[in-house]
């Protein structure tokens, strides 16, 4: 398992680290932020490139925090699987689910996605949406961005700092390219399994969900 209670960010989760942050406004974060703070205790899984800023604000806020780089380590040839003809090129994912996303027991009341489903293999993304809905606790809710583009703009692989306001601040964060654009439809499909969902209007090229358990 690869991730940290608290910490500091270590180095080969950070991609230019000294990159400047740009504010966006998020209906979605702002709506979490309400949460967050109407409850005590919970338990929070940030996926994403690490940030001391949420580990540090989060933890301010009386709640657990583990970080999971999804992205940085599906970017690994570990995972390609050999083979010919169909099977080449594959993915091995039952050993990436085993050794990222295995959480001893552990289960969450809120995971914040960020946008990781865009970058990732698109064979991988059913099962990963499959266990991190399988590790949240009834009633728990999940943050999720989309894009709407996969060049231009708000397209460059970031890391996202939380505010203790309704802005989230995105810091570039390596050269991963997108792999997919999902639109509505295909994310109502995939969060099938989730009780409810509430999409975010916005008003750049990023949409919000927030996913029900």
């Amino acid at each position: 398992m690869r991730g940290l209670f608290g910490g500091n960010e270590s180095k080969s989760s950070v991609h230019g680290g000294s990159a400047d942050r740009v504010p966006r406004h998020s209906s979605g974060w702002k709506d979490l932020l309400k949460h967050l703070r109407s409850q005590e205790s919970l338990r929070i899984l940030d996926i994403g490139p690490t940030s001391s800023t949420n580990i540090n604000y989060i933890t301010s806020l009386g709640h657990s925090i583990y970080m999971a780089n999804l992205v940085e380590e599906a970017s690994k040839a570990e995972w390609v699987t050999g083979g010919e003809g169909e099977d080449a090129g594959g993915f091995d994912v039952e050993r990436f689910l085993a050794t990222n996303l295995n959480f001893s027991g552990r289960t969450f009341d809120v995971v914040i996605l960020w946008d990781t489903v865009d970058y990732l293999p698109e064979m991988l993304v059913p099962a990963v949406v499959e266990r991190i809905q399988q590790v949240m606790q009834e009633g728990g809710l999940m943050l999720a961005f989309f894009h709407t583009k996969a060049s231009g703009p708000d397209t460059a692989f970031s890391r996202y700092h939380l505010t203790d306001s309704e802005v989230v601040e995105m810091q570039r964060a390596g050269e991963y390219p997108i792999r997919a654009i999902y639109n509505n439809r295909q994310v109502e499909n995939m969060l099938g399994a989730f009780h409810s969902y509430r999409f975010f209007l916005a008003k750049d090229n990023l949409r919000e969900v927030i996913a029900t358990r």
